[in-house]
């Protein structure tokens, strides 16, 4: 048996930089982690060939998952209040070992956010800057992920008040440019707007009716990740338990609604009947842009750019916060824990992150190309997330049903977490690229050995957690109450709950 006690807050001037941030930082934290602007640039009309001109309505559900998973991760944001975010919610939901592989995988794959939003910065400058200036060369892609990954270093480096102001800038910027041009579109668009959108009527003609609908939302329900991405600053934030709930819900709805008007003014601009034909690819908005309204497309094409540094930022936030709640735990290297004397960010962490994010991108840029290096990164990235987020909700019913009987709701903390799971199998078993629906199309490599690189990485993680089981019970335990040694206001922990060994 394994006991796990309350422990004593560390004096005021130890840990993380407390109460560093408000509401509106955190916020913007989780809707850059989102990328609004590469999202409705790239990722959510990868569903338009499936769902046509009904992509709105695809959006729409998409967002209804989303909030789903949202309502989870909040709720368990409300109680426990930690950098450990989701590590720590399942170590307490469900049981500490499986906390720690959640955590194990978490900060594998936020380490890796950097890297694919520095590939995306790449194959968009440069194609871009040689179509405008053909002297430039179009695959000399690599010294914009070293610039990008500068910044996000240095931003980090100088705290989270640095790094929270420069994503609240970034993550304002992108979307105010998309919702001016989706404002442009509708007004263009005349007598061509129409609700039918919002319905079946559009969808193409190989995935006619509710069926094409929920293929494309699959792709927009990946839009959408990165949503919980405020939770990691639970312990920089003031008054955590009820601002880290409101900025995972209120990013979830802002972006649900800017991803909704975006797609709807794209959608009745390009034409709803011809919609599944309306390319992926991010220069497809520069162009229209161009196309319609002259040099706006610069704003757009900085709005892309802009979105891709401020996601990276908020993965760099997230990673090196998880790896040092982590590594507080015992269970990493205890000098990812080292904090700089005065901004109190996690140094070490920071440069941890910036040595992999360059020297990951560079690796898979070079061998495969940064286009088709994204897919692979992504690949990766979007099997973890999917399947952390549906373990949140189990624990989400664990930890409620055992710890807060007297808040226990069969809807908000029983039915929502369960038809949250459901909602997004489709979009893991897309991810993965396994067959079980007609829209989803098998991998292929280099994206399909991305399923292999995690596996390793769990099973690596399965020996590390075996080993720490064996020799240092207590440092996994410990994952479960970080949140004590951390955020002003936590809820003390139960003492004497056990953990069957």
């Amino acid at each position: 048996m394994t006991q796990v006690r309350s422990r004593t807050a560390p004096p005021s001037g130890a840990g993380l930089a407390r109460e560093a941030v408000g509401l509106r930082e955190v916020l913007f934290q989780s809707i850059t982690a989102m990328a609004p602007g590469a999202a409705v640039a790239a990722s959510i009309p990868a569903g338009a060939a499936f769902a046509g001109g009904a992509l709105p309505l695809s959006v729409l559900l998409a967002l209804v998952a989303c909030l789903l998973a949202a309502n989870s991760i909040a709720e368990l944001a409300r109680h426990l209040p930690a950098a450990g975010s989701v590590g720590t919610y399942v170590s307490r939901g469900l049981h500490p070992a499986v906390g720690f592989v959640v955590g194990w995988m978490y900060v594998f794959i936020q380490a890796l956010v950097p890297t694919l939003l520095l590939l995306q910065l790449g194959f968009t400058v440069a194609p871009t800057l040689n179509s405008e200036w053909h002297s430039y060369p179009a695959d000399l892609w690599w010294p914009w992920v070293v610039v990008g990954a500068l910044v996000i270093a240095a931003a980090g480096y100088r705290g989270i008040q640095t790094s929270a102001v420069l994503g609240t800038v970034l993550g304002a910027f992108e979307i105010v440019v998309f919702v001016v041009l989706a404002g442009m579109f509708v007004v263009k668009a005349g007598g061509h707007n129409t609700l039918a959108v919002f319905g079946t009527k559009y969808t193409p003609d190989g995935h006619r009716g509710l069926a094409g609908v929920v293929a494309g939302s699959v792709y927009a329900t990946l839009a959408f990740a990165g949503f919980e991405a405020a939770a990691p600053l639970a312990e920089e934030t003031r008054d955590p338990r009820r601002t880290i709930r409101r900025a995972v819900l209120g990013a979830s709805l802002v972006i649900g609604a800017v991803y909704v008007f975006t797609t709807y003014a794209a959608t009745v601009f390009f034409g709803p009947g011809k919609f599944a034909t309306f390319n992926s690819d991010p220069s497809q908005w520069v162009d229209l842009a161009k196309a319609s309204y002259g040099l706006f497309w610069v704003v757009v094409f900085f709005a892309i750019v802009n979105s891709t540094v401020a996601n990276a930022n908020a993965g760099l936030n997230v990673s090196t916060r998880t790896a040092f709640a982590l590594a507080r735990a015992g269970v990493l290297p205890r000098q990812l824990t080292r904090l700089h004397p005065r901004y109190r960010s996690p140094v070490v962490a920071v440069a941890a992150q910036f040595v992999i994010a360059v020297g990951v991108t560079l690796a898979v840029g070079f061998k495969w190309g940064p286009s088709v290096a994204f897919g692979f990164v992504a690949t990766g990235i979007v099997i973890v997330i999917i399947s952390v987020y549906m373990v949140a909700n189990l624990a989400c019913i664990g930890f409620f049903a055992r710890f807060r009987r007297e808040e226990f709701s069969w809807l908000r903390h029983g039915l929502v977490p369960l038809l949250g799971i459901a909602a997004f199998v489709p979009a893991l078993l897309t991810a993965a690229g396994v067959p079980a629906f007609s829209f989803v199309s098998k991998l292929t490599p280099p994206s399909s050995w991305a399923g292999t690189v995690v596996g390793v990485w769990l099973v690596l993680g399965l020996g590390v957690l075996a080993w720490l089981w064996t020799h240092h019970r207590e440092r996994v335990v410990e994952i479960g109450t970080l949140f004590e040694s951390g955020a002003p206001g936590a809820d003390p922990v139960e003492k004497d709950v056990s953990t069957e060994s």
